[in-house]
């Protein structure tokens, strides 16, 4: 198939009359400039890549809109959040986990995301207890995946403690828990299904996870395979992981962990200058989730710093109390104009301030996902979103104007068409299943109440 744009975002810069050539299996064969229209489909906009979603727990989105009630003492926190959703944990069934995250995923469809990194840590039923297949709940993710379109980087997560130092898990957390061998029969499981996702691994956090732990679910990966960990997401998790080993998280990350191209270090919002300059030269990605970690206090990302040390970042819609990831690029720069009381912080010489953010978001995702996506180019999958010119904001943009104009301007439905290995997933702004997974969805809240 051959399709032909008005203008393409490339590796380069934009670019007018552009054909995309892509062959049966959706992997993009040539590109080509200044290229004629004929035998081609002609899309009806703009085309950008598509961005990689390389954080989600796709079962809070129930949750969004519903934590809006202040406590008494108006200290309300990540932590007092926490709570709240370990009480949503324990009233899933698979079928509400599917229904959950079919919807979610088709938002993100909506959305530009063609590919989600699924941070999954709800295995076991409400008491704790094995499903008679270990992988029950996490196939029904891959399902939810499939409803959507979306290709899926599935990292199932190892959570073994409560706390730092090996404490014993809380009776909130029973549907998390795994032991070594129980984790290994999980990945085995799944193994047998991987031709319809990408498998990694996920230890959850360092307070989840011991050293030894860490390192040997590490080892039950495949080499290449990707691996994310939480780390630094709040002051009083860098403040027990001090107490408890004399170091902070990312530093702790960088001197055992062997942090390399395969980590994704999801938030690493507090770091010190030391910990910035280490995890950009390690070649991991920060996995930033900018409207959660808005939403939940936790702190801005010092991106100024991290990216003038040439770190490499994506962004994930994480709790889904937004699926955006112009909404989560917009925040991010937001996020440091506040802090430096500047315009335009994080842009690269060469580019606008939205179409920069946009190409390293995109890179550093594909690398987060293990997947072969992030820009128009040959040997890349054809994961394309096609740009909504009716979109007020949009209207009469330069092409090297358009993403600002999403990101930044006042737009609604920035997204006409999302294209997944070269095939259409959304049309004019439509889903072909969003009125089936939407009727689904509200069943399941109306059953749990």
């Amino acid at each position: 198939m051959k399709y032909h744009a008005p203008y393409a975002l490339l590796p380069d810069g934009w670019s007018a009359s552009v054909a995309i050539d892509i062959d049966d299996a959706g992997t993009i064969q040539g590109v080509n400039a200044a290229a004629d229209a004929a035998r081609c489909e002609r899309l009806a906009g703009p085309v950008v890549p598509a961005m990689p979603n390389l954080h989600s727990h796709a079962f809070q989105r129930a949750l969004a809109g519903r934590t809006g009630r202040a406590a008494a003492n108006h200290d309300d926190s990540f932590w007092s959040w926490r709570s709240v959703m370990y009480e949503l944990v324990g009233r899933l069934d698979p079928d509400a986990v599917e229904a959950i995250a079919a919807q979610a995923y088709v938002e993100m469809a909506k959305a530009g995301y063609a590919c989600v990194a699924e941070f999954h840590y709800l295995h076991h039923d409400p008491e704790g207890d094995p499903y008679a297949d270990p992988a029950e709940l996490a196939l029904r993710v891959v399902a939810a995946a499939q409803t959507a379109g979306l290709r899926l980087t599935l990292l199932p997560v190892f959570y073994a403690h409560a706390g730092f130092g090996g404490q014993p898990p809380a009776r909130e957390q029973r549907r998390f828990v795994h032991a070594l061998d129980s984790f290994a029969r999980l990945l085995d499981a799944l193994r047998a299904h991987a031709s319809h996702f990408t498998l990694g691994v996920a230890p959850h956090s360092l307070r989840a996870v011991t050293r030894e732990e860490l390192l040997q679910v590490v080892r039950m990966v495949e080499p290449g395979a990707p691996i994310h960990i939480h780390a630094a997401e709040q002051t009083r998790e860098v403040d027990e992981c001090y107490a408890a080993t004399g170091m902070r998280p990312v530093e702790w990350l960088l001197a055992y962990a062997r942090l390399d191209e395969r980590w994704c270090v999801v938030h690493a919002t507090h770091m010190t200058e030391r910990e910035i300059a280490g995890l950009a030269a390690s070649d991991a990605v920060a996995g930033l989730a900018p409207t959660t970690e808005s939403d939940l206090g936790d702190g801005a990302f010092p991106g100024v710093a991290y990216l003038a040390a040439g770190g490499r970042f994506g962004v994930g819609s994480d709790s889904n109390t937004a699926i955006s990831p112009f909404a989560e690029l917009r925040q991010l720069e937001w996020s440091q104009r506040v802090r430096t009381h500047r315009r335009n912080v994080l842009a690269t010489d060469g580019a606008t301030i939205g179409t920069g953010l946009w190409q390293r978001a995109a890179m550093g995702g594909a690398q987060a996902l293990a997947q072969p996506v992030g820009a128009i180019a040959p040997g890349r999958r054809a994961d394309l979103v096609v740009l909504n010119e009716l979109d007020p904001a949009l209207a009469l943009q330069a092409p090297e104007n358009l993403l600002d104009a999403a990101i930044f301007g006042p737009a609604v439905a920035p997204v006409r068409d999302l294209i997944v290995a070269g095939r259409f997933v959304v049309r004019e702004g439509r889903h072909p299943r969003e009125e089936a997974v939407l009727a689904r969805y509200r069943d399941t809240l109306r059953r749990l109440g």
